[in-house]
């Protein structure tokens, strides 16, 4: 049992690796052709593109767990949300549909959302009119 996850383990840090090898070199090599002739800026070494690909990793990413990536939040966000929708009464739920028009105007599910003057068949015309 501890070989195979010892064996696991292995395996993902040689893929880990050579993830990062594979990408700083790609990266290494775009800034190099790419950055210097179109604005003058310097060359970079490998380590310099693999700390652009950590930087850039933090910056557009954060340090979440990687299952937080392609809509997951969104996803679970949804979910949670029909939920809660799913357990109201009927009443409650209604309440909550008029709220919702109050603030935004339609209703998500709606066939005609309401226009910017309030008749729901205005925003149709514009739709029909295009």
């Amino acid at each position: 049992m501890k070989a195979r996850w010892a064996l696991k383990v292995g395996k993902i840090a040689v893929a880990l690796a050579a993830g990062t090898l594979i990408l700083g070199f790609v990266v290494m090599l775009l800034w190099n052709a790419l950055i210097p002739d179109l604005f003058r800026g310097p060359a970079i070494s490998f380590w310099q593109s693999v700390g652009l690909l950590m930087l850039s990793h933090i910056l557009l990413r954060g340090w979440g767990r990687w299952h937080y990536a392609n809509g997951w939040r969104e996803h679970r966000w949804k979910h949670r949300f029909e939920e809660k929708l799913a357990a109201m009464t009927p009443e409650e739920r209604e309440k909550f549909r008029e709220e919702w028009r109050r603030r935004c105007g339609w209703m998500p599910g709606e066939r005609g959302h309401r226009g910017a003057d309030g008749d729901p068949s205005s925003s149709q015309k514009k739709h029909n009119d295009a």
